[in-house]
C-alpha cells in the first residue's frame, strides 16, 4: 500500500528528455492580477501540503519561516531528490509565472519548474537558478501546452551534493481561479443503493433541518407509493456534522427494482430489494486479486477489459522479479546486507495496492481471509457449499477440479514461500519483508514498463510469523486437492515459526517507507506470535502449539478492538478460527463466547449511528482504510451469526453493510460498479482512467479506503482541510491516503460478500 509520498512518483525520471525545452518564451507573462495557484506559499500554516522525495530522511522542515530539505550525496540526477506541490491545474495557452525566494548552504544550481504531473511531464514554466547564501528573488514565466489537472511546481535538487535548500514566498500566477472543492452528495435521502435483501432490514438516513419526524414514502418502479411512515430525528450525527433523521421500512418485502424513497422533498438515488446484486458482488470482488497478479499475463478472456502483459519478469525495460537482490546498506536497517551476488527468484504473488510492491505482511493477512471464506463453507451451516468451487471465478486455473478461491489464493501462497529465507543465509527461515522498486514509479504505468530496480527489504519477525499462519491454514485446506503442496506449506510454516522464536524481535522499521514503497513496520508482535501458534494448533493438534497460544497474554483477552482489525493487528484472526475451525482445544467454548461479546459490543455501537455503521472511533478520527475496518467489523458479527444462528446478528451485518454502499454523509458507493455513484477513480497505477482514458477503471467490486481523517496526501490536503471524519474522502487518484485500493481491503469484502449472497433473501 503506498503510505509515502504520491508526488514522488510524480517526479519525471528522465525529465529533461522530455521537456519542450527552455522557458516557454518569450511570452506574455502572467500578471499581478491573475489567479493564485499555490497554496501555503508562504509557509505560513505549516508544510503541509508540500511533500518532499529522494532528501534525506524527516529533513523536510521549517526554519526561520521558509521551507528547506537535506540533500544526499549519491542522487543521480536532478529530478531524483526535489520539494514539490502537486495537483496544480494548467489551462492550455495561458501564461504562468512562477516567482519565489531560494538560499542554500553552497552555490548550486537548481531546477524550478511548473510542469504536467504525468503523461510526458510536458514543460510549462523552467528555470534553472544560481542560489547561494542569501535569499535572492527569482521569476520565470512560460505557456502551457496542453490542459491538464495534475500539474506540480518542483524544485530539482539532486545530484548536487549534500547541501540544505531553502525556499519561501512561491507563488504561480496565470490559468484560472482556483475552484473550491464542494463534494456533490446528491439527493438529501441516503439509501443504499444496491440494493437491501427483501427479508432484510432496510434503513435510511435523511439528511434535514427538521427537528421533528417528517412523513416518508416508499414508491416503486411506477412511482407508485407502496408504504408510508414517518421519520426519527436522530440530531446531529458527530462524524458528519449534519443534522439527520432515520426511517425504517423494513416491514416491507416485496422484491423489485427502481425503488426509491420521497421524504422532506427530497428522493432517494433508485435501489432493488434483491440479493441479486450480493451474488454477483461474491464473484466480482475476487476479480481484483487476478487482475493484480504479478508474474503473469493477465488475459482479456478471464477478465475482460484488464488484459495486459505479464508484469515483473525480467522482460525489457522491466527488471523483473526473477533475480533480485537485497537492498542497500542504509543506516535505519542497521547497515543489513546479504551478499552481493546473492538473488533471488519471487515472481509471482498480488501487487499489493497503488504501487508495484509485495508486501509479506499485508499478503499473509489478505490471503488468510480468502482462504478464511473458502473454511468457512466447510465450518458454517447454511453456506452455499459449492459457491466458490471450480469454475466459479474468473481465474485461468478453471477446470482442475479445485476450488477456484484456491487457485487465486495459491497464486499469493506461492510467492509467500519464495519469500522465505533459505538455509544459509542471514536470518534463515524467516521471510523477506517485501520486494519494491528502489525508487517512487508514475502514475500510470503497467508493472511490464516499470523499469526500476527491484529489491528484497530486510526480514523481519512480522513476516515470518506471517507465512507461519497464512502457510498453516493453507495447509489443512489444500490436502484434499494436492498433498505435496500442503506438505510443503506445513513445512515452511513450522521452520517460519520456530525461526521467528529464535528472533523474537526484528522488526521493519517505519523509516524504510520513505522511497518505493510503505514500510510496514510493526513493533509489537505478540498478536502475529499468537496468530501462527494458533493456525499450527489448527493444521496439526500438537501439544506444543496448544501450549504456545494458552501460553499467549492475548488467549484471555479482548482481542476485537472495535475500531477493526488490520495487518498490524491479526489476534482476532486467530480468535475467529479457533472459534469457528474443528479441534480438541479445551476452553473452545470461551473463546466462542468472546466472539459473541465482541459482536454484541458492535451491535450496540451500530445502534448508535444514524448512519448505521459499526464503527466510530471515540476520537472522532477515522482511520486510513476506515471501509476495511467497517467490514472487518461486520465479519466479526457475522461469525457470532454462524456460531449461534441468532438474527440480530445477521441484521446487524445487512445494516451495517449499507453504509458502504451509500448510505452515508457523501452519498456514494465505496465499491466501484456497485450503486448510481460510485468510487471509481481510486489511487492505482493499473487501472488509471483518470489520468489516461484509454485505461480501465478498477474492477467492478473494488473497494476504496474511504474516508481517512489524516488525510496525508497533497490533494486531500487541499481539498479537505479541517473536514469532519466523513467528509475526508475524494474519489481522485491523487488521493492516495483516502482513495487507495489494496489486497488487504478487498478481502474482507471478499468474505463478506459471500456470507450476505449466502443470506438468500435475508429470510
Amino acid at each position: 500500500m503506498l503510505r509515502s509520498l504520491a508526488l514522488r512518483s510524480l517526479a519525471a525520471a528522465a525529465t529533461s528528455a522530455l521537456l519542450l525545452g527552455g522557458i516557454l518564451g518569450p511570452s506574455s507573462p502572467a500578471q499581478a492580477g491573475d489567479p493564485e495557484q499555490i497554496t501555503n506559499g508562504t509557509f505560513d500554516t505549516g508544510i503541509s501540503p508540500w511533500t518532499s522525495y529522494g532528501v534525506a530522511t524527516g529533513s523536510l522542515r521549517l526554519a526561520d519561516g521558509a521551507l528547506c530539505a537535506d540533500t544526499v550525496d549519491g542522487t543521480p540526477n536532478p529530478w531524483t531528490a526535489a520539494i514539490v506541490l502537486g495537483n496544480l491545474p494548467g489551462v492550455a495557452t495561458d501564461s504562468y509565472t512562477l516567482s519565489f525566494r531560494a538560499k542554500a548552504s553552497a552555490n548550486v544550481t537548481v531546477k524550478a519548474i511548473f510542469q504536467h504531473g504525468s503523461g510526458a511531464f510536458e514543460q510549462v514554466v523552467s528555470g534553472s537558478p544560481a542560489v547561494g547564501a542569501d535569499f535572492a528573488t527569482y521569476h520565470y514565466t512560460g505557456v502551457s501546452p496542453l490542459a491538464f489537472a495534475d500539474g506540480q511546481v518542483a524544485f530539482q535538487i539532486g545530484a548536487k551534493g549534500a547541501f540544505t535548500f531553502c525556499i519561501d514566498d512561491v507563488s504561480l500566477l496565470g490559468g484560472d481561479p482556483p475552484v473550491v472543492y464542494v463534494p456533490d452528495t446528491g439527493p438529501r435521502i441516503r439509501v443504499n443503493q444496491v440494493g437491501y435483501l427483501p427479508d432484510g432490514p432496510k434503513s435510511a438516513t435523511l439528511v434535514t433541518t427538521a427537528a421533528t419526524p417528517l412523513p416518508w414514502e416508499l414508491r416503486n418502479a411506477a412511482g407508485k407509493t407502496v408504504r408510508r411512515g414517518q421519520t426519527t430525528p436522530r440530531g446531529v450525527d458527530p462524524s458528519s456534522g449534519q443534522n439527520v433523521q432515520t426511517l425504517d421500512f423494513t416491514g416491507y418485502r416485496t422484491a423489485g427494482t427502481g425503488y426509491t424513497i420521497a421524504v422532506d422533498g427530497a428522493t432517494s438515488y433508485p435501489f432493488a430489494l434483491s440479493a441479486a446484486a450480493y451474488q454477483r458482488l461474491r464473484e466480482d470482488s475476487k476479480t481484483f486479486f487476478y487482475t493484480n497478479r504479478s508474474g503473469i499475463e493477465i488475459l482479456d478472456s478471464v477478465a475482460p477489459g484488464y488484459a495486459r502483459a505479464a508484469g515483473h519478469v525480467g522482460v525489457a525495460p522491466n527488471q523483473g522479479d526473477t533475480s533480485v537482490g537485497c537492498q542497500a546498506p542504509v543506516p535505519f536497517m542497521d547497515n543489513w546486507t546479504c551478499p552481493a551476488d546473492y538473488k533471488r527468484d519471487v515472481t509471482g504473488g498480488w501487487y499489493d495496492a497503488g504501487d508495484h510492491g509485495k508486501y509479506v505482511v499485508n499478503g499473509g493477512i489478505s490471503v488468510a481471509q480468502l482462504l478464511g471464506e473458502y473454511e468457512r463453507t466447510l465450518t458454517a451451516p447454511g453456506t452455499e457449499r459449492g459457491a466458490l468451487g471450480d469454475s466459479t471465478l474468473r481465474v485461468p486455473e478453471r477446470g482442475n477440479g479445485v476450488p477456484d478461491i484456491l487457485d487465486e489464493a495459491r497464486w499469493e501462497l506461492e510467492f509467500l514461500l519464495k519469500m522465505q529465507v533459505p538455509a544459509g543465509q542471514p536470518y534463515a527461515g524467516l521471510a523477506y519483508h517485501k520486494v519494491q522498486d528502489a525508487t517512487w514509479t508514475g502514475l500510470p504505468l503497467a508493472p511490464a514498463a516499470d523499469a526500476k530496480p527491484r529489491e528484497l527489504h530486510r526480514p523481519s519477525t512480522a513476516a515470518a510469523l506471517n507465512l507461519a499462519a497464512a502457510a498453516a491454514q493453507g495447509a489443512r485446506l489444500y490436502k484434499r486437492y494436492d498433498k505435496a503442496f500442503a506438505a510443503r506449506l506445513l513445512a515452511a510454516a513450522k521452520t517460519a515459526y520456530a525461526a521467528a522464536k529464535a528472533t523474537p524481535a526484528l522488526y521493519a522499521p517505519n523509516a524504510d517507507g520513505k522511497s518505493g514503497g510503505g514500510a510496514y513496520d510493526d513493533a509489537n508482535v505478540t498478536d502475529e506470535f499468537y496468530w501462527a501458534a494458533s493456525e499450527l494448533f489448527l493444521s496439526t493438534g500438537s501439544p506444543a502449539y496448544a501450549a504456545d497460544l494458552h501460553a499467549s497474554p492475548l488467549h484471555k483477552a479482548d482481542v476485537f478492538d472495535v475500531n477493526g482489525f488490520y495487518w498490524g493487528s491479526v489476534a482476532a484472526l486467530a480468535r475467529l478460527d479457533l472459534a469457528t475451525v474443528p479441534s480438541w482445544l479445551p476452553d473452545r467454548r470461551n473463546v466462542q463466547a468472546s466472539v459473541r461479546r465482541a459482536a454484541d459490543r458492535l451491535l450496540h455501537l451500530e445502534a448508535t449511528q444514524a448512519y448505521g455503521q459499526p464503527y466510530a472511533p471515540a476520537d472522532g478520527k477515522w482511520a486510513w482504510g476506515s471501509t476495511s475496518s467497517i467490514i472487518n467489523n461486520l465479519v466479526v458479527i457475522a461469525t457470532a451469526y454462524d456460531l449461534t444462528g441468532n438474527r440480530e446478528y445477521q441484521r446487524g451485518v445487512l445494516s451495517g453493510l449499507d453504509f458502504l454502499f451509500g448510505r452515508n454523509a457523501l452519498n456514494i458507493s465505496y465499491v466501484t460498479g456497485y450503486g448510481d455513484v460510485t468510487a471509481q477513480n481510486e489511487h492505482t497505477r493499473m487501472y488509471a482512467h483518470q489520468l489516461d482514458p484509454k485505461l480501465p477503471h478498477p474492477p467492478a467490486g473494488t473497494i476504496a479506503g474511504g474516508p481517512n481523517s489524516g488525510i496525508q496526501d497533497p490533494l486531500a490536503q487541499q481539498k479537505l482541510k479541517g473536514c469532519l471524519a466523513q467528509f475526508c474522502y475524494i474519489d481522485d487518484i491523487n488521493s492516495y491516503s483516502t482513495n487507495e485500493i489494496t489486497i488487504n481491503w478487498n478481502a474482507p469484502l471478499s468474505w463478506i460478500s459471500s456470507f450476505v449472497a449466502d443470506q438468500g433473501d435475508g429470510q
